[in-house]
């Protein structure tokens, strides 16, 4: 597990689903990390990553990625759990 440090510490990635996406010739792909804080909390991060490289910046997906990213949850039941309770459910 990957250990990260985000606006409130640092924290250990518990899991990951990506999806790979492509506008016009330019190639990314979207991150969704389940982490942990070292007191225990869970919080969800957002990402992009162009060249294997995490990048800051809006995330956008459009609604066909949506359904990718769906089903990238489908192997990921704890991220899946956290963003239904933040209303991301179907």
């Amino acid at each position: 597990m990957a250990t990260v440090t985000t606006p409130w510490g640092r924290a250990t990635t518990l899991e990951e689903v990506s999806v790979a996406q492509r506008a016009g010739d330019r190639r990314f792909t979207t991150r969704v990390e389940l982490l942990q804080s070292a007191d225990g909390d869970r919080l969800v991060r957002f990402s992009y990553a162009t060249s294997g490289t995490a990048r800051r910046g809006p995330v956008t997906l459009r609604e066909r990625d949506l359904a990718k990213l769906r089903a990238a949850l489908e192997r990921s039941p704890d991220l899946r759990r956290a963003l239904g309770e933040a209303g991301m459910s179907d």
